[in-house]
């Protein structure tokens, strides 16, 4: 389907491709010898007005379905901070296709340097259309947003059972983080961001944890749903993983909230010292239902030792302690 994205001449052509939804400047690829670049700077021109626009319609859906970003294997990201970040992460991948199809800018901001020779559609927008883009009431901090495909390295077991191959799962897993019906996208995205910072493999997501690629989540993680290696699955697919690379099975939990259960041991030096050369999966639930029965059932129970009143910490704070102190050897 050909989408005119332009209020008015000249205008920008956006293809979308097959079944993914891919955005693309079709005429670009047609643009050869000198000429090459005065014809990617003129289909640049092209102003978006309208809230009605179809691409603009399209970006909108990305940011509020989850179903949609599916199917279309599309993500929505909001900022150029964000963008820029994941942009410079893909430098260091040469053997992959650019993740960003279409660069959306707010009308009058200069496009930045990494995308001049790149062949992503770049758009500008009015204040309006950005503000509908966005979601957000103000537009003074967002200066552009970016339709990026989703990751190579994201795994849905629950819909492609075929890629089954634990093995491509995670490059490395030595140290994977498993997130146990985490709903608030706040928590997720922080534990995402956290997690990418102090160099762990990747995340594994069980039932009831909301989307890696929702609109909060990614303003949380801050481009670290596209960095690091997340899986989708259940706990059959994470049993199947942990048989095969003979992984440790860690929860995080309340020291005085076992409710009869097998005692908690304490987060220590001692023990984070004990188990640098072994693999391990790092369970962490919601703060509201807590670890589901059958984590509670397969995973030694840890705690972290508070001196104050409460009992518990927030899932993303903890969870950064326990990452911190359960970090690869190599990186301490």
């Amino acid at each position: 389907m050909m989408l005119m994205a332009a209020s008015s001449p000249p205008v920008i052509i956006v293809r979308w491709s097959g079944g993914r939804g891919r955005a693309a400047a079709a005429p670009l690829e047609a643009a050869a010898g000198d000429g090459r670049r005065k014809q990617v700077e003129k289909r640049r021109r092209g102003t978006i007005t309208s809230t009605s626009n179809p691409l603009v319609k399209h970006c909108v859906k990305l940011r509020q379905s989850s179903s949609y970003r599916r199917s279309q294997s599309s993500a929505l990201v909001v900022g150029l901070t964000p963008i820029m970040e994941i942009c410079q992460y893909q430098d260091f991948k040469v053997d992959e296709p650019p993740m960003v199809d279409c660069l959306l800018l707010l009308d009058g901001t200069e496009i930045p340097e990494v995308f001049n020779d790149s062949y992503s559609s770049v758009v500008h927008v009015s204040p309006n259309v950005m503000k509908k883009l966005s979601g957000m009431q103000s537009v003074e901090s967002t200066e552009g947003i970016a339709i990026l495909r989703l990751p190579s390295s994201f795994y849905d077991m629950n819909v492609n059972q075929e890629e089954g191959v634990y093995g491509n799962w995670f490059p490395s897993p030595h140290r994977i983080l498993v997130l146990d019906g985490i709903q608030d996208p706040g928590n997720l995205g922080t534990l995402l961001r956290s997690a990418l910072a102090l160099k762990w493999d990747g995340v594994f997501l069980l039932p009831g944890c909301c989307d890696p690629f929702n609109e909060k989540v990614l303003r949380a993680a801050r481009g670290a749903s596209f960095q690091l290696p997340l899986v989708y699955g259940n706990w059959s697919h994470l049993n199947s993983m942990r048989s095969r690379f003979q992984m440790k099975m860690l929860a995080g939990h309340p020291e005085n909230n076992s409710e009869g259960l097998t005692k908690t041991s304490s987060l220590s030096r001692a023990l984070a010292d004990s188990l640098l050369g072994e693999p391990l999966c790092l369970v962490l639930g919601s703060e509201g239902n807590g670890l589901s029965e059958q984590t509670l059932q397969c995973c030694e129970l840890v705690s972290i030792a508070m001196a104050g009143l409460f009992e518990s910490l927030n899932v993303s704070v903890a969870g950064g302690i326990f990452l911190y102190m359960l970090q690869p050897q190599h990186h301490k």
